[in-house]
């Protein structure tokens, strides 16, 4: 399996004295427009204005956004979870999917900018609830790659994100909690039934770690929460293997246009 553990200190150190020679060498570029930034790995203020942040009102099960207008009280969900209730306890998004998060994704995820997985944890971690010190942290396990393609690519994005939580001091990262046993194709497209069908027994529980997750509250850490079927296959595996709760991070939420936009999709009521 591969490692992603690093050198914490020592490599910290070594990074801020050669941080000037870098900067001359490699001076610093927005990962977005590859215009001049400050620092490396920051964004220009024109592409920081473009990242749309989710915030309040929102449904009180998934944080889905609701309409900036909308008058909402405790407890309002949005249609889709009362439609189906989750298995997860929330989903905590840095950003709402548009063009400038696509572009850092594609950056982070196909273009080996690793670096850029500080700044993505950062956003993803000011996110995340508060805990009382370690003992109520919750351990951060990734979404899985299949083997063949975290060979193709070098590495877990997803895994890369989780580590960078467990620094900003988000929790406990445990990077091989669950594995994939097949290698599924993308499920643009596919409707809910074929995206379960699809998914269906892929992703396992790691047998040498189940006793750490058991009784444990889990985030599960994903760069990009698209329809949801995914992180729904390993909350299942998760809570079947004994986790006390899940909850689910990452950096950009793609969110429908149907249900983000139109009155008709929310409903009030007592969440549940």
């Amino acid at each position: 399996m591969t490692s992603y553990r690093s050198g914490g200190g020592i490599r910290a150190q070594a990074a801020q004295v050669f941080a000037p020679l870098i900067d001359l060498v490699y001076p610093p570029r927005c990962p977005i427009c590859g215009n001049a930034t400050a620092d490396q790995g920051g964004l220009c203020a024109l592409c920081w204005s473009e990242l749309v942040i989710p915030g309040e009102p929102a449904c009180a099960t998934c944080s889905r956004p609701f309409p900036s207008d909308m008058t909402t009280g405790d407890g309002v969900q949005c249609a889709v979870c009362l439609e189906r209730m989750p298995k997860h306890s929330g989903i905590y998004a840095a950003t709402i999917y548009n063009d400038a998060s696509r572009k850092l994704i594609l950056s982070f995820k196909h273009g080996r900018k690793i670096a850029l997985a500080r700044q993505l944890a950062e956003m993803i971690g000011s996110t995340l609830p508060q805990t009382d010190g370690e003992a109520s942290s919750p351990l951060l396990v990734p979404v899985p790659l299949h083997r063949w393609r975290l060979w193709r690519r070098g590495y877990n994005q997803s895994a890369l994100l989780a580590l960078e939580l467990e620094k900003f001091g988000k929790g406990k990262a445990l990077v091989e909690g669950l594995y994939r046993i097949r290698n599924t194709p993308m499920l643009g497209g596919m409707r809910r039934k074929q995206r379960e069908k699809t998914l269906s027994g892929a992703i396992r529980l790691n047998p040498p770690r189940a006793t750490m997750l058991s009784g444990q509250d889990v985030m599960l850490v994903d760069d990009v929460l698209s329809s949801g079927a995914t992180s729904d296959a390993c909350t299942r595996v998760l809570l079947k293997g004994g986790a006390r709760s899940v909850s689910i991070a990452c950096f950009a939420r793609v969110m429908s246009d149907a249900l983000h936009g139109e009155r008709r999709a929310i409903i009030q009521g007592p969440k549940t």
